[in-house]
């Protein structure tokens, strides 16, 4: 029964676009595949939307750091938790456009702006609408993640030129009052709602590794497959274990978990970017392979990610030489 689910979960896109009308048995039916025969079906996938080997670069700067009011377990950013991470205050547009100007040249198509607040004031605001304008004259797509937005903040940073915001979901709905108790789950789909509709293009994924269970991680891609118009990126991030956050101690996934994760996001949503994100540092050349293989084709790039450490820039591209890997 759950093979014969699957294959009818591997049912063409319909006519009008992908499908947002997964059920959550057939998203189960599809983590539970075996393994190699999930990976088979996600490539075949992956390949009727995309050069297989084409990969997407982003890069994610911290232009606010720390003192961020929300208590997310994972993050190092929260005044609630004692990481001992500095903070420090927005930074200079000229500081901006220098590390927008530095990712261009690494091979970034995209450049990704996070500050840690719950949500922007209207002061707050705009100084980054400055920082947009500038990033976008630069040739580069941009990206940001603020907090919460209401309509009016959106409609501004898409007049600003915005192309991307990022707000993820963190988790199924089931399991997230476990993580975050400052935000609501609705909050986040409320952003989400006002970036849409704007015409911002949405980047919203997930974290692995938070203590969730297999069937946490269905209820996230399902709930990430079944919104109205998909995410055009779904980061896929594996929890940084951060001295001082109450989630640092949780035992890391089965690698085999992220690869499958990876892959039944690939067949759920088969147009968008799936961005290997946090955690890439603790993942092997051959891990990582084995996500290109299972579809995803984007990556963040660059030393840092926000505050938590990233591959350098010259072993990520000595690894797409060795796969026949080019940067979109």
């Amino acid at each position: 029964m759950v093979q014969a689910e699957a294959m009818e979960a591997d049912r063409g896109p319909a006519v009008d676009g992908p499908r947002t009308d997964w059920t959550r048995a057939e998203v189960a039916a599809l983590f539970a595949r075996p393994f190699m025969d999930l990976l088979f079906q996600a490539q075949q996938v992956h390949r009727r939307f995309f050069p297989p080997g084409e990969i997407q670069i982003s890069t994610l700067l911290s232009i606010k750091t720390g003192a961020c009011p929300e208590d997310c377990g994972y993050c190092p950013q929260s005044a609630h938790h004692r990481t001992g991470l500095p903070v420090e205050r927005l930074m200079p547009l000229e500081e901006v456009v220098a590390a927008a100007r530095r990712a261009r040249a690494q091979g970034a198509s995209r450049f990704c702006m996070g500050a840690a607040w719950r949500a922007p004031r209207q002061r707050d605001l705009e100084p980054v609408l400055e920082m947009i304008r500038a990033v976008k004259a630069l040739g580069l797509e941009t990206c940001a993640t603020l907090g919460m937005l209401d309509l009016e903040q959106a409609r501004q940073l898409k007049e600003a030129g915005l192309d991307y915001y990022n707000h993820n979901l963190d988790t199924s709905p089931e399991y997230y009052g476990r993580v975050v108790s400052t935000r609501s789950y609705q909050e986040r789909l409320d952003t989400l709602d006002a970036v849409r509709a704007v015409g911002i293009r949405v980047c919203c994924g997930g974290i692995l590794g938070m203590g969730e269970s297999d069937e946490d991680r269905i209820g996230l891609l399902h709930r990430l497959a079944t919104l109205p118009r998909h995410p055009e990126s779904v980061p896929v991030n594996l929890l940084v274990r951060v001295p001082g956050t109450p989630l640092a101690e949780c035992e890391p996934p089965d690698p085999f978990d992220l690869v499958r994760t990876v892959a039944v996001a690939r067949i759920l949503m088969p147009a968008s970017r799936v961005r290997l994100s946090a955690g890439r540092e603790a993942m092997s050349d051959e891990l990582q392979a084995l996500c290109f293989l299972a579809g995803a084709n984007s990556i963040f790039y660059g030393e840092r990610l926000l505050t938590t450490p990233n591959p350098d820039a010259h072993h990520d591209q000595r690894l797409f030489r060795r796969l026949d890997l080019s940067p979109v």
